[in-house]
């Protein structure tokens, strides 16, 4: 059996804006991931980009569950001796509420090129606002 390889000119590259507004973190990533990846398309294929533009208005108002809000960190390196740095998630959320959501999509892509072609399409703003009006996102609803 071969590989199914969508052609160039059959992938058709959409906008949805999604309102996270009261939205559990987890669950959101995951319909996030999902749109971004094109797995959503009949014509998904792993090895390709098929996915659509996403949008994500609110990103300040997710919530989690259970005490994930107190006892939830954030952890990077610098890569020299003792350079590991952390942040409690209430931190987080204060400082850039961008950053929360777009860590857990970014775990649920692909750990790859092709992963981080993905994740530039992802749209992330803290308000209800945003300047992707020219593109004609549709709404939707999870």
């Amino acid at each position: 059996m071969k590989t199914y390889s969508p052609k160039i000119g059959d992938i058709e590259k959409k906008w949805y804006v999604i309102d996270a507004e009261g939205q559990v973190l987890g669950r959101l990533a995951s319909k996030v991931a999902t749109i971004l990846r094109g797995k959503h398309k009949p014509i998904w294929a792993p090895h390709m980009d098929v996915g659509d533009f996403v949008i994500v208005v609110n990103a300040d108002k997710i919530r989690l569950t259970g005490r994930k809000a107190e006892q939830k960190v954030y952890y990077r390196h610098s890569r020299y001796p003792g350079g590991l740095k952390s942040i409690q998630y209430d931190r987080a959320m204060a400082k850039r509420p961008e950053f929360v959501l777009e860590q857990a999509v970014k775990g649920m892509l692909p750990h790859n090129k092709l992963g981080r072609q993905m994740l530039k399409k992802l749209k992330l703003y803290a308000s209800p606002d945003h300047p992707h009006t020219a593109q004609q996102p549709e709404k939707l609803e999870l």
